[in-house]
């Protein structure tokens, strides 16, 4: 194959394609094929000559229907021979058959038309070339040489049968149209006759670029059909090459991949520079018999400066099956996070109906609502189980709000409100648990913060888990600030403490649901790993953003930015050069930042 076939080859590639199509597909062989494929064409195109040389011979002697009749049996018999061919009949059966009719046709029409004298008699030569341009063998040869000599001998006694009649059109200038037509066909399949001595000669000679590429080449034409492809098809497909000519490429892609195949073609044909378009398509089976589906990649670019294309199709099995098995990975995947949600979401609902009972009963027996204790220690002992409820209750809404987030049924309700109240419940809350370590809590708001449209309780719930881990945290003596400040249309807010930090790997796994960094210090707290994971759903949902800035032993930062206006509706804020409008935690420890 070479992609810089001429155009004018274009329209005989096509008519080979139409022939090969012919053949019964059970043929592998490509010689095989290629000869039945010429036969096809020569006993297709052969009436149309006949036709001509018929009617300058039977002119004058034969009436309008049986002229009629006889060209109607002489097209039937010719492309009853193609039929043939088709449904794999024997091949020297067919050849020797056709060649014996045509000598049969050819005597007397060559006698009737004025036997040697006749232009008709160059004609006849024809069955020579024809079967060596079918066979390409030197029996071909012998055989072709036998009809011709046949049919001049032939002729001789059956000129005085059939002499012409008077006004017959017997060796007329005219009759030089058949010979002349004839000689048109042949000079068009010249060139396939010097490819193909090309293509000898080159045998034992280094092979052309397309045969040393792990893929099979192809030519397609503007119009997209395939006029050529390399031999590589063979080993790619197990498919002869001839298979694949016209529309036999197209006519194997699955329909589902039809589209994208048409649509690389397409933007190939309309000036893109290249396409790429992954298929299946129809391949026999290693069993000879049957069939299956094969994936393959097909490149396609422009083939010169012509309007053909040229097209590179290679084994993409492997590739389609990590692809395959990709697919089924991530399809597991989400299947065992929807079971995982869902089993939370059951177990939360099941487990805050007894809590409530707990808190209640032990909540009304701390107040002593149905008489004193006997002992102090029964009302310890109480106050204990109520505060392991609160504590339980606390663990399960964390856990039913992030299953809620991460299933996508979370719902908030944007309200305006002044984000200093809500700053303000916060501080009352951890006021508590801040001078019980003792670590002091401040807030820090700049002037200018005022209402934000944003859901209250998601804002609250999100400052209370930031103060809470910040003054888990942080050791006796430290602080805990609060601050915020707005930019543009959009609402910044931090807690930052000077806790212990949180090292470079432990930051990267911050905000997934269930992960607790895990040292020395920690362990001393309990904890679900739920807060920041939360968080980080709560922002989200608001089209925030979250930033976590720390270093082991210089404390932690927690930036949180919403739009003011709402989540859906505020504008896209500018960041460039905010990065420095909350505090920071300069000391040389390497300070790390992770985004969310």
């Amino acid at each position: 194959m070479s992609l810089a076939t001429p155009k004018s080859a274009d329209w005989i590639a096509g008519l080979m394609a139409g022939c090969e199509r012919f053949v019964h597909p059970s043929l592998a062989d490509p010689a095989e094929r290629g000869r039945r494929a010429r036969f096809v064409g020569v006993v297709v195109a052969a009436p149309f000559l006949g036709v001509a040389a018929f009617a300058f011979a039977a002119y004058g002697r034969m009436d309008a229907a049986m002229v009629a009749a006889s060209l109607c049996a002489l097209c039937g018999l010719c492309w009853l021979a193609a039929l043939l061919v088709a449904v794999n009949v024997r091949r020297e059966l067919i050849e020797g058959v056709a060649l014996v009719l045509a000598a049969a046709f050819s005597a007397p029409v060559l006698a009737a038309s004025g036997g040697l004298a006749s232009p008709l008699s160059a004609a006849v030569l024809a069955l020579l070339f024809e079967s060596w341009w079918i066979g390409r063998s030197r029996n071909a040869m012998i055989a072709g040489v036998a009809a011709v000599l046949a049919v001049f001998v032939a002729q001789l006694p059956l000129a005085a049968t059939v002499a012409p009649a008077p006004g017959a059109m017997a060796s007329t200038p005219w009759q030089w149209l058949v010979p002349l037509v004839y000689m048109a066909t042949v000079w068009a399949r010249l060139p396939m006759l010097f490819r193909a001595a090309e293509t000898g000669s080159r045998a034992d000679e280094e092979p052309y670029l397309e045969e040393r590429l792990d893929a099979a080449a192809v030519r397609i034409a503007a119009n997209g059909d395939v006029v050529d492809v390399s031999s590589q098809a063979m080993r790619l497909f197990r498919l002869a090459p001839e298979l694949l000519l016209g529309t036999g490429l197209f006519d194997r892609i699955h329909v589902a991949d039809r589209v994208a195949y048409l649509c690389a073609l397409s933007d190939v044909r309309e000036g893109a520079a290249s396409a790429r378009a992954d298929i299946r398509l129809r391949i026999p089976g290693l069993d000879g018999r049957s069939a299956d589906y094969h994936s393959y990649a097909v490149e396609m670019f422009r083939a010169g400066e012509g309007r053909d294309i040229a097209a590179l199709i290679r084994d993409n099995e492997e590739i389609a099956a990590l692809r395959a098995e990709l697919a089924g990975a991530a399809e597991q995947a989400n299947s065992n996070e929807i079971a995982k949600n869902r089993f939370l979401a059951a177990v939360s609902h099941e487990l805050r109906t007894p809590l409530n009972a707990i808190l209640g009963f032990s909540d009304m027996l701390a107040h002593e609502m149905f008489g004193p204790f006997a002992d102090p220690r029964q009302k310890e002992y109480v106050g204990l189980i109520h505060e392991s409820g609160n504590h339980l209750l606390s663990v399960v809404n964390s856990i039913l709000d992030v299953s809620k987030i991460e299933a996508g049924t979370y719902s908030i309700h944007p309200e305006p409100f002044a984000f200093a109240d809500a700053v303000e419940m916060c501080r009352s809350m951890m006021a508590h648990q801040a001078s019980a370590k003792p670590v002091s809590l401040r807030v820090a708001l700049a002037p200018g913060v005022d209402e934000v449209c944003a859901d209250r309780r998601a804002v609250q719930q999100i400052l209370i888990n930031l103060v809470s881990n910040a003054v888990k945290f942080t050791p006796a003596g430290g602080s805990v600030v609060i601050g915020a400040k707005r930019t543009g249309e959009r609402l910044r807010f931090w807690v930052s403490d000077t806790g212990i930090g949180i090292s470079p790997d432990d930051l990267k796994r911050l905000g997934r649901p269930f992960t607790q960094v895990q040292n020395d210090y920690t362990r001393q707290f309990e904890g679900t790993g739920l807060g920041l994971s939360l968080v980080k759903g709560l922002v989200v949902l608001h089209d925030g953003a979250m930033a976590i800035e720390s270093a082991p032993g210089d404390g932690t930062t927690v930036t949180v930015t919403v739009p003011v206006a709402g989540p859906h509706v505020a504008a896209q804020a500018d960041e460039a050069g905010d990065t420095a409008e909350y505090p920071s935690n300069e000391a040389g420890h390497g300070t790390q930042r992770k985004t969310a």
